[in-house]
């Protein structure tokens, strides 16, 4: 039974910036830093710590700029993350269990239930080969879950309501 999880595979959140004032703000590449995905079978079951969710560094232009943030920055995304956004207290675990798997030589899609924030919601995952590492995307809508996205000054930046999340492990059948 296959295994992975943090120190084989990685797991990313993408936030997106937008509102009137957009500008000044960053779109946000965040790490979930604890997690276990296990493929048995035809099933995959994973478990991610809510509470180990990081801000890694600004993305810009579809690349990572390291130096957009400052350890202060990203200390502030994270507060806002664990404490507004996912309420971590409250529902630290994340869940996923698939219902259906659709792969052909490693790619296609999972389904699945997805429970986060203390609530569960059916969600179909893409999964690509990409050189040497199978790559996992789901977008997640975030008041599906009961989130309400980041907002500041009075709504002019705001994270837009839906999120990227990108697993990317080891080639399937490598």
């Amino acid at each position: 039974m296959p295994t992975w999880d943090q120190h084989e595979a990685r797991c990313h959140v993408f936030a997106w910036k937008e509102g009137l004032l957009s500008a000044v703000g960053h779109d946000v590449k965040l790490e979930v830093k604890r997690f276990r995905v296990e493929l048995d079978g035809d099933e995959v079951r994973a478990t991610f710590d809510g509470r180990s969710i990081a801000a890694v560094c600004a993305v810009r232009a579809g690349k990572d700029d390291l130096a957009a943030l400052s350890a202060k920055d990203r200390a502030t995304i994270d507060g806002y993350v664990q404490n507004d956004i996912l309420e971590t207290r409250k529902s630290p675990e994340i869940r996923f269990e698939s219902s259906r798997i659709e792969l052909v030589d490693g790619a296609g899609e999972v389904e699945g239930a997805l429970t986060l924030h203390g609530r569960t919601r059916d969600v179909t995952v893409t999964v690509a080969i990409e050189g040497d590492r199978s790559v996992a995307r789901v977008r997640l809508a975030q008041p599906d879950f009961g989130i309400t996205p980041f907002r500041a000054m009075l709504g002019a930046l705001r994270i837009q309501a839906v999120v990227d999340v990108e697993l990317s492990f080891p080639r399937l059948g490598a």
